[in-house]
């Protein structure tokens, strides 16, 4: 009897150490399988054209954290600035031939990239004291300003934040008074951050969480009424 127990006993124990050996190797094999499949960024400068502009069509783009995102679109156009004649004719080729999957997945790269944009604003906002929100919209603004004239240019903006701030001001009362206009487009130039403002609610919202969602539109209202009452 105490045989029997015994070996019930032991019988019990290696099982239970085969199911934890067998489930922890089901994490590690899950996680190297996971390892294997994520796909990280090229080398932009090192890398065939058409290689690079493949990687912003797949959901590993997107995986990447909002930074090294920003950083890989600045130095993509800092490559495209230098393309040889025959490179542009790749990158043109390789363009008009994305379709099915590969563009849905390239515009949808294009909203979660914008909505994790609004998304780590917001969080911003709302993290620092009523009384310096002001403030951060501004600055906010100025950074995103400064971003898109590094990346249109390849050089950094010497406008001071009181230059685009005006410009902004001034874009918005012109917004403001083509409103009532059929079919009026928001004019795109340096003090343009405001036109991005209305992507949001046609494109992006659909890629946020509702908290993301309240956040980033009540964020968005308050960007609007800093700078003019017309929005």
């Amino acid at each position: 009897m105490n045989m029997n127990r015994d070996w019930a006993r032991n019988r019990r124990l290696h099982v239970t150490a085969l199911a934890a050996v067998l489930g922890l190797a089901g994490i590690v094999g899950g996680y190297s399988w996971w390892d294997a499949r994520f796909k990280p960024p090229p080398s932009i400068f090192d890398t065939p054209v058409d290689d690079v502009l493949a990687y912003l069509t797949i959901d590993d783009f997107s995986q990447l954290p909002l930074k090294e995102r920003l950083d890989f679109l600045l130095s993509f156009a800092d490559r495209f600035r230098g393309l040889s004649s025959g490179e542009s004719a790749t990158m043109a080729a390789f363009l008009a031939g994305v379709a099915g999957p590969a563009r849905a997945q390239l515009e949808q790269n294009v909203r979660i990239l914008a909505k994790d944009a609004l998304a780590d604003g917001a969080a911003g906002y709302f993290a620092v004291p009523e009384k310096e929100r002001k403030a951060y919209i501004e600055k906010w603004t100025c950074d995103w300003v400064r971003f898109a004239e590094r990346a249109a240019t390849g050089k950094e903006s010497t406008k001071t934040d009181k230059e685009i701030l005006g410009g902004i001001d001034r874009q918005a009362t012109r917004e403001g008074e083509r409103a009532g206009e059929i079919g009026a487009v928001p004019a795109l130039d340096s003090g343009g951050a405001m036109t991005f403002l209305g992507f949001w609610s046609s494109q992006v919202e659909g890629t946020a969480t509702p908290r993301e969602q309240g956040q980033i539109a009540r964020f968005l209202d308050d960007v609007r009424g800093h700078f003019s009452p017309v929005f």
